[in-house]
């Protein structure tokens, strides 16, 4: 796939990256994250809107404050709530006292965003694009260019350095796959994702990551044919990841492809049904850092998950 790669960025610094558009690129360089969590801060007529205030990091909130200098931060807009998207918003919406915006069913138990949007919704020119996949509450947003394009804050529904993960429950294959060929039938010219580079020419890339998951599904498919399998030994033998975040990332990316199958009704799930997380639960790109940085609880729902097994329906 024509994936994209950076430099490292200079830390602190809001880089110009199309007019009215800076990106600040958070702290939190890991295998998932890749250089770190992109913010961006959107010029308006009534001062910026700080798109994706990145991880609970107070050293970044304080560069995005350095960033809007003597410019009001009026609103902060979140694409969706894993952790490195959402962590800063309570310490920068005390700071800044700016107003939250977020799709209106939030993933995250406990937060919902005071004032709610919807597919279609517009803030501050964002016209609100619902795309659930990677995340149940994941919004992207449309945004034109003064006097030359449109574009696409994709958050990380398309990135230009990766695939996404799609972690169940709040991860959905079927929903993933249609937020993908609702962005087929866009016209943007450019996206800029929450990890990565600005992606010009997005479509191909959707086209794709369309293709890629369709071929891993026939992959998957082909593999329950011949015998049933659990979740982990399948993506173990799939995959070949040794890094334990990346053999965590493709188990969950198996399990949503099989889950997609299982609402076709293509495969059955012969036993070790799902684990139920707790109310305090909290959603995120999985793994978040290594395995010591993973709740108990979170372990026990990845090791139940890997252990649930699936059989070929005829």
């Amino acid at each position: 796939m024509p994936f994209l790669t950076e430099p490292d960025p200079l830390r602190g610094v809001a880089e110009m990256v199309l007019p009215g558009i800076r990106r600040l690129v958070a702290r939190n360089p890991s295998v998932m994250t890749y250089l770190g969590t992109n913010t961006y801060l959107i010029d308006g007529r009534d001062g910026l809107t700080v798109l994706d205030p990145g991880p609970a990091d107070e050293v970044h909130v304080q560069d995005i404050v350095r960033a809007a200098g003597s410019t009001p931060i009026r609103r902060i807009v979140l694409t969706h709530t894993h952790s490195d998207h959402y962590g800063a918003l309570p310490q920068l919406a005390a700071v800044t006292g700016a107003e939250v915006y977020g799709y209106r069913k939030s993933a995250l138990r406990g937060f919902t965003a005071p004032n709610p949007l919807d597919d279609g919704d517009e803030v501050a020119g964002l016209v609100a694009v619902y795309t659930p996949g990677h995340a149940t509450d994941h919004l992207s947003f449309a945004y034109p260019i003064a006097h030359t394009c449109r574009m696409l804050f994709s958050g990380d529904h398309v990135m230009s350095w990766s695939s996404a993960i799609l972690s169940p429950p709040v991860g959905d294959m079927v929903a993933y796959y249609r937020s993908l060929e609702l962005l087929l039938r866009r016209d943007e010219v450019f996206y800029a994702p929450g990890h990565g580079p600005i992606l010009p020419a997005p479509q191909a890339l959707v086209r794709e990551l369309l293709a890629h998951r369709q071929m891993r599904e026939a992959t998957i498919l082909e593999a329950v044919r011949t015998q049933d399998w659990t979740v982990a030994d399948l993506a173990d033998h799939l995959y070949h990841k040794t890094d334990f975040r990346l053999k965590i990332a493709a188990q969950r990316n198996v399990l949503a492809h099989l889950l997609k199958l299982e609402h076709e009704g293509r495969v059955v799930q012969a036993e070790a049904r799902a684990y139920e997380a707790p109310e305090d639960h909290v959603p995120d790109d999985l793994p978040p850092g290594d395995e010591k940085s993973i709740s108990p609880r979170e372990i026990s729902m990845i090791e139940r998950d890997g252990k649930r097994k699936f059989a070929y329906v005829a």
